[in-house]
């Protein structure tokens, strides 16, 4: 599959000297109606990619942890007496210190913990109320998480609780629960900023002082974000959309420069955004889904407050295309997306993308 560039008219002379030109296209291979919902890239030869597989079946339906070691990728097994759900999020502090986060069938959310040789279920307790000695799980059912992020053995995972965000931070044996009153859900972590929506308008919380509180953000009636790539306390981008009406959404980007939120200006389309990552050097990936070419793998690439559509060639027999999340690898400038794509007969098919920047001629 080649990709090719948009540039806008601001750019188009001179050329870019460099271009994304894809490195490889590949699968997991999941079973029927597969979806991957987030990947991790630590290095070459370790790239990490969790989802669900009969994502249609209530009885089969279950989630999936899956490793690329550099020439393929395999299964890494859940040792576990229930199934997981769909698995939503990934965080590694180290290569042997990976997390992930999702449902659990038995309808508490699920968090496993592990490394290649197999992960295990972590049931979070939290410290026990007043004179009670017996420390209560800190996640019960009805709860639902989406994001997770992990730093020196810290671990922090977010969503909602009722109507109200959820922050489930824990190191070792000791595990907090925050919640954010009337404030929604929170979908995507990272060095500390949070995002979500209210269910009206954006929402981002940022953890300082040892707790967790909402940003003032701009007025954006309709607003979600759904990730957040995190460069430094002074430079971050998050994304979404609008929605607009029934069928109506635009794509949103906040960024974030040390001292307030705003709204960055990017190409008008009908895009959903749903991943974001970059180098930590100002330049990001977004990825999602644009219905107006819904065949074609669609991403964002920004640098400077300057966006360029970059759009993947159409592969015989899909119709659409959506990649949810993208992670960015230091020192091998490898952007690896996930997501899945839909038949004329509405299956499902895991989707693996990677590309890598490609020299090229300067052209005058």
């Amino acid at each position: 599959m080649a990709w090719t560039q948009v540039t806008p008219a601001a750019h188009a002379d001179p050329r870019p000297a460099q271009i994304e030109a894809w490195q490889q296209s590949t699968s997991v291979r999941l079973q029927a109606d597969g979806s991957l919902s987030d990947v991790l890239a630590i290095s070459p030869g370790d790239v990490w990619a969790v989802g669900q597989q009969e994502i249609w079946d209530v009885w089969k339906n279950r989630g999936t942890i899956r490793h690329w070691n550099g020439s393929r990728w395999s299964e890494i097994g859940i040792r576990d007496n229930t199934a997981a759900g769909n698995l939503r999020g990934l965080a590694a502090a180290s290569p042997s210190d990976v997390w992930a986060v999702g449902d659990g069938h038995d309808g508490v959310p699920y968090l496993a913990h592990g490394d290649t040789a197999g992960f295990d279920r972590v049931r979070p307790l939290c410290p026990p109320a007043g004179s009670d000695r017996v420390r209560p799980p800190c996640l019960r059912a009805g709860d639902w998480l989406g994001g997770i992020d992990t730093k020196s053995g810290k671990v922090v995972a977010v969503g909602s609780r009722e109507k109200n965000a959820l922050i489930v931070t824990g190191q070792g044996n000791d595990w907090t629960v925050q919640e954010i009153e009337d404030k929604g859900a929170l979908y995507a972590v990272s060095g500390g900023f949070a995002v979500g929506d209210t269910g009206t308008e954006p929402l981002i919380a940022h953890y300082s002082g040892g707790t967790w509180k909402s940003m003032p953000l701009p007025s954006i009636p309709g607003g979600y974000l759904r990730d957040v790539q995190v460069d430094s306390s002074k430079r971050a981008l998050a994304v979404g959309g609008v929605y607009r009406g029934p069928g109506e959404i635009t794509p949103l980007a906040l960024v974030w420069n040390g001292k307030r939120w705003r709204e960055l200006r990017l190409p008008p389309s009908e895009a959903r955004l749903y991943g974001v990552t970059g180098d930590g050097k100002g330049r990001y990936w977004m990825t999602g889904y644009d219905p107006s070419r819904a065949a074609e793998p669609f991403m964002l690439r920004c640098e400077k407050g300057e966006c360029e559509t970059i759009r993947g060639g159409t592969q015989q027999g899909r119709s659409s295309v959506r990649l949810q999340a993208v992670a960015y690898l230091a020192g091998k400038s490898t952007v690896w997306a996930v997501g899945h794509a839909v038949d004329t007969k509405d299956r499902y098919t895991d989707v693996v993308e990677s590309f890598a920047p490609k020299v090229t001629t300067a052209k005058s």
